[in-house]
């Protein structure tokens, strides 16, 4: 995605939110082979997992390096010719200006931005957050989908009402789509009512099916590392079938 085709490909990924197929399905790729494969299958755009990116670099969650993140997020978009959001967790310490600058450099047309502050691991101020999406919006300007995570029920079951507190003010911000990550399924109808944005669900193992939480109510479906997690349990049997073969072969 070459820095002219930004804005278009921003306005794409922000009319995918709305249908008229919906939910807009976002696999999330850790590496550019990976993306490549996803968008030859025919999905319309991606969205990065920032876990599944650090596992493939070497790094538990939350410890890659801003350099090497935008760099790997730069690769994924260069892999393809189809809108790509990026997790960039909380922002890496960046200014708005700043960090809507680095997403720019990779072309990528959309971002996930967490209200966890890494600093002390516990939800921000939601003014404060809601300030900094403003920030983001306004450096970045339409060129950017901004998807606005939720931590609520990350840091324990805060209420519906506070979720939707935050979200309205998020969405007042200029967020384009709201993340409540781990909220109840059933309650993502009501979420997305109350907000009055499109509401992006994740995919858990245990958990409803893509088709599924769309009939409950998301607009938005990501799978967080769990495709990543797949594929390295792919790589796991594969390497044990070939202990074995070598094994025997004495």
């Amino acid at each position: 995605m070459t820095a002219t085709d930004r804005a278009p490909a921003a306005a794409a990924l922000r009319a995918l939110h709305h249908g008229p197929r919906l939910p807009l399905v976002l696999p999330g790729p850790w590496d550019a082979a990976a993306a490549r494969v996803f968008a030859d299958a025919g999905f319309p755009a991606l969205a990065t997992p920032s876990a599944g990116i650090a596992a493939s670099l070497g790094y538990e969650d939350g410890q890659t390096p801003a350099d090497e993140m935008f760099a790997a997020i730069a690769r994924i978009v260069r892999s393809v010719d189809i809108p790509v959001s990026a997790d960039v967790e909380a922002g890496y310490g960046l200014s708005a200006r700043e960090l809507a600058g680095r997403l720019a450099d990779t072309g990528a047309v959309g971002c996930n931005l967490e209200d966890t502050d890494p600093a002390t691991g516990a939800l921000r101020d939601a003014q404060e957050q809601a300030d900094r999406l403003a920030a983001v919006r306004a450096a970045a300007g339409e060129g950017l989908v901004i998807n606005a995570r939720i931590d609520t029920y990350l840091h324990g079951d805060k209420g519906i009402e506070e979720t939707v507190r935050r979200g309205r003010m998020y969405a007042a911000a200029g967020a384009d789509c709201v993340y409540p990550i781990l909220a109840p399924p059933p309650l993502l109808a009501d979420l997305a009512a109350h907000i009055g944005l499109p509401v992006n669900a994740v995919v858990t193992p245990d958990g409803p099916t893509p088709r599924e939480l769309g009939a409950l109510g998301a607009a938005r479906i990501t799978f967080g590392p769990g495709l990543q997690h797949r594929a390295t349990a792919a790589v796991t049997e594969m390497a044990e079938r070939l202990r074995e073969e070598l094994a025997a072969e004495g």
